[in-house]
């Protein structure tokens, strides 16, 4: 599988280090896109000492900046023949952060790095994935979005740069839940525009995993001994990076398109009722999502809104 490459983002810790290691391990060029990359150098080390595989390089990108996002691309683009796999792990969730943070484009850094950066970085790619015999597309997606179950949650489109940042209260879990949502609609919408094209977009909704020590830090004390707690039952990373890596090479989804996956590897439905019992059944449960990631007229102000902050357009 060495002619294949992946480019997986944020590949230096937790799922995306786990998923490196993956398809490392199964032959697969790995490109490791990550933002620090003093850190990164010796996880490349370290995957590349573990599989015996030579084909891990590492390339500096930040997703929260525009700017990093082209020179990532043009960079590859001169470097690669094509693109089989893009992977959009990376996230932005800093736990306990009580200030709006925006990013050099002046977005909210949630959005810059969850939303509006991948579809960015998709944009740029499309040409050389559309080159592969097989272009794959996954955005790591959150159970977050299940408070979109809640009727009254919306995405403040308003607000997506600050704009409201001293009458609005900032709330970073919300944030990333809101941003997330905002990246399965655009999974949906994706995969219609560029099903001609040949190239599957899905999601994974990514359950609970064990959080590193590093991100259990940046907590308060109560979450911190909440988190350690929650550690010793929660499934470690390198699960959902098999699951990574499943939908991204099996044959099972090779024609699988604008679906929501989950960590059981099931297609996730849109709801049939959120009211009453129903509404406790797709809380806890991992069969349905909230209707509102269908929600057309959300759909088309989001992709607008994307193809203005982006400056971008794809060819189809």
């Amino acid at each position: 599988m060495k002619d294949k490459i992946v480019i997986i983002t944020g590949a230096n810790s937790g799922i995306g280090k786990a998923a490196a290691l993956k398809f490392a391990t199964e032959g697969y060029h790995v490109i490791m896109a990550c933002r620090n990359m003093e850190i990164s150098k010796s996880v490349q080390k370290e995957i590349t000492q573990a599989t015996d595989n030579i084909h891990v390089d590492l390339m500096e990108l930040d997703v929260s900046s525009f700017d990093s996002i082209r020179k990532f691309c043009s960079a590859f683009i001169a470097k690669y023949p094509r693109l089989d796999i893009l992977i959009h792990n990376a996230a932005y969730l800093n736990y306990g952060e009580k200030e709006y943070k925006l990013s050099p484009e002046h977005i909210e850094l949630s959005f810059a790095t969850n939303t509006f950066g991948p579809f960015l970085m998709t944009s740029l790619l499309t040409d050389h994935l559309q080159k592969s015999q097989d272009p794959r597309i996954l955005n790591a997606c959150t159970t977050n979005i299940k408070n979109f179950f809640d009727p009254k949650r919306k995405i403040d489109f308003d607000n997506l740069r600050g704009e409201f940042r001293n009458k609005r209260r900032y709330n970073v879990y919300k944030m990333y839940g809101d941003s997330k949502m905002a990246l399965l609609i655009l999974t949906f919408k994706l995969a219609d525009q560029l099903k001609s094209r040949g190239i599957k977009v899905n999601a994974l909704q990514i359950n609970r995993v064990k959080l590193s020590k590093e991100t259990i830090n940046k907590l308060s004390s109560f979450w911190k001994v909440l988190a350690r707690a929650q550690n010793l039952t929660n499934p470690i990373p390198a699960g959902m990076a098999d699951n990574y890596f499943y939908i991204c090479t099996s044959e099972e989804f090779r024609d699988v398109t604008g679906q929501l996956i989950n960590h059981k590897r099931e297609i996730v439905k849109p709801s049939t009722s959120e009211k009453g019992f129903a509404q406790l059944k797709n809380i806890f449960g991992s069969e349905s999502y909230p209707n509102y990631a269908n929600d057309s007229q959300n759909a088309e102000k989001l992709w607008i809104l994307s193809m203005e902050l982006t400056s971008n357009s794809f060819e189809l």
